[in-house]
């Protein structure tokens, strides 16, 4: 009886072993599955393209007339005829407007007649001249005579001078009767209406005439880039190209021809000068525009989309990806940046390939896939928005 306890004591005590060691097995940590890797981030991604890079240096200007005149009258009148509308575009000696030439034509015809009256006494006096001289010779006419005459004739040919002075003053001024444009270009306001006496000291004159073609452009630039725009103007014409305000529309396309004679020392700028053709009138007198000054080309220079360069706390960067599709952070150093592309001077090699949109998914190391077409398009327009974000 005893032994058959101990035996069955023991079952007991092996049944209760192998239930604890299978709760402990159970309890055991199991090995974990491997993760399954990130799916690749979708991007945009163009390549390095090298080829000449135009360096400008960049300002901002405003448009002056090339020539501006006030038309003002050097005569005293009543105007007669009004020949221009406002805004009319005019070759110099065209017909502006008309002083009532009346008075003016009376002053011609007195100081002709005036002239011809006075020759008329100096043929008297040269006839006398001639009957006293031989006289004279005779010895029926004294000296004192013959001399008296010839001062009389004398005086008499200087009153003649005199009066093809007064007459020629009397053509001039019914010349400025007729008021005409001194130069070709624009008519603005007219200052006076027609029937209004017009003076020569009228402070506005009649009208202002703007000369539009060819047109100038006043723009500054930083005084460092002075002896290196000095340097360029010396070897031959410096181009500089005039953009809209928003910087996106070219107006015209002149050449450097003045850089001035002093540096402002209260900006710390030069100012420089500028001439356009101005042939499809896109410059006006008082425009304020972007300049750009065609410094010098780079051949082979390295450019990239704007948009592809990162700013990060050591500077410039941009996400290359190598053949395997893995993109890698790689520091840059840019040049310029003009009409959306970054000039490289250094970081990059020509044919690389760098992401231009999707960048901000995007991690060293991470495997990443292109986008084309709508998507690609989708993509940059997501990247220029968030880019905008602050």
């Amino acid at each position: 009886m005893r032994r058959k306890i101990i035996l069955l004591g023991s079952v007991a005590v092996i049944a209760v072993g192998a239930v604890t060691a299978g709760y402990l097995v159970d309890r055991m940590p199991r090995p974990a599955e491997a993760a399954a890797p990130p799916p690749p981030v979708p991007v945009v991604a163009q390549q390095v393209k090298s080829g000449d890079v135009p360096i400008y240096l960049r300002g901002v200007g405003t448009v002056i007339a090339y020539n501006n005149v006030i038309v003002r009258s050097q005569i005293t009148g009543q105007l007669v005829k009004i020949a221009f509308t406002q805004g009319q575009t005019v070759k110099k000696g065209d017909l502006l407007a008309e002083i009532d030439p009346r008075p003016y034509q009376a002053q011609l015809d007195q100081a002709i007649a005036n002239r011809d009256r006075d020759q008329a006494q100096v043929q008297n006096a040269q006839a006398n001249l001639d009957r006293y001289t031989p006289l004279q010779k005779q010895g029926f006419a004294t000296a004192q005579l013959v001399e008296t005459q010839q001062a009389q004739l004398a005086q008499l040919k200087a009153m003649v001078k005199s009066d093809e002075a007064v007459i020629e003053a009397a053509r001039v001024n019914l010349s400025y009767t007729e008021l005409t444009a001194p130069i070709d270009g624009v008519t603005g306001l007219r200052q006076i209406d027609i029937g209004n006496i017009i003076h020569p000291t009228d402070p506005n004159g009649l009208v202002d005439v703007t000369q539009v073609q060819p047109i100038s452009l006043i723009f500054t630039l930083p005084e460092t880039t002075f002896t290196d725009v000095q340097n360029e103007l010396d070897k031959g014409p410096v181009s500089v190209m005039a953009f809209s305000q928003d910087d996106k529309t070219q107006l015209d396309e002149g050449k450097l021809v003045l850089i001035n004679n002093q540096i402002v020392q209260t900006t710390g700028t030069i100012q420089l000068r500028a001439d356009f053709p101005n042939a499809k009138r896109l410059l006006w007198p008082g425009e304020l525009v972007n300049a750009r000054l065609l410094l010098t080309t780079r051949h082979d220079g390295l450019t990239i989309p704007v948009a592809s360069v990162q700013q990060g706390p050591h500077g410039a960067y941009v996400y290359v990806v190598d053949k395997n599709g893995v993109a890698q952070m790689q520091p840059v150093k840019v040049g310029q940046i003009s009409d959306g592309q970054a000039l490289v001077d250094d970081g990059l090699k020509a044919d690389e390939t760098v992401i231009v949109a999707g960048q901000y998914r995007v991690e060293p190391g991470s495997h990443v896939r292109f986008l084309t077409g709508k998507a690609a398009q989708e993509a940059n327009l997501t990247s220029a928005v968030e880019q905008a974000l602050p």
